[in-house]
């Protein structure tokens, strides 16, 4: 378990911060940036929580909120996944991005069929759900500038990508299962 004594240090004082490895990155690199944006959508998850209520959703999200402080040491950690000793370190599996998989399935079975492309909106939980969507997606893109300069882990990457669909399917649940979704309605406002 993480112990936190302090918790400021004074370190990030100059414009750098410290990766999980002890690397010192600059406060605006690609993969603090990365680093934050994944903490920020663990915020909005937090936040479409409350107002998911009881229930599975809850559940879900709660669980995917812990995996999102997996997903931020892994990428918060360079390299191939071992550490100077040779042990493991933490890295997003295959079987979480299975898990979200699933779950985007179960949910889908029972959502109304979409006829458009939804406003994001709703009922409150719904439109966090969706906020939730478009800042995990965010998270994704900063992953990806990364995995452009140097390796990152596949899993990471298709973790994001998966998160940002059972965000949106869990937001149309949220909507009556999709039957109170708010469509976009092309050129509605058009003269």
């Amino acid at each position: 378990m993480v112990r936190l004594d302090r918790i400021y240090t004074g370190g990030g004082d100059r414009g750098e911060t410290s990766l999980s490895d002890g690397t010192r990155i600059p406060k605006h690199a690609a993969r603090t940036a990365a680093i934050g944006d994944i903490d920020e959508a663990n915020a909005a998850i937090g936040l479409a929580r409350l107002h998911a209520g009881e229930g599975e959703a809850a559940e879900i999200l709660t669980r995917i909120q812990n995996d999102m402080f997996d997903l931020g040491a892994d990428v918060s950690t360079p390299g191939d996944g071992t550490d100077d000793e040779g042990g493991a370190v933490l890295r997003i599996g295959e079987s979480q991005v299975a898990r979200l998989e699933s779950e985007i399935d179960a949910i889908s079975a029972d959502l109304e069929p979409l006829k458009s492309f939804v406003l994001r909106g709703g009922t409150a939980a719904a439109a966090h759900l969706h906020h939730a969507c478009t800042v995990a997606r965010r998270a994704e893109r900063s992953v990806w500038a990364v995995a452009a300069e140097e390796p990152v882990n596949p899993n990471a990457l298709t973790y994001l990508n998966r998160l940002s669909d059972l965000l949106f399917v869990l937001a149309r649940e949220a909507n009556a299962g999709g039957t109170s979704d708010i469509l976009w309605q092309p050129g509605l406002t058009r003269g």
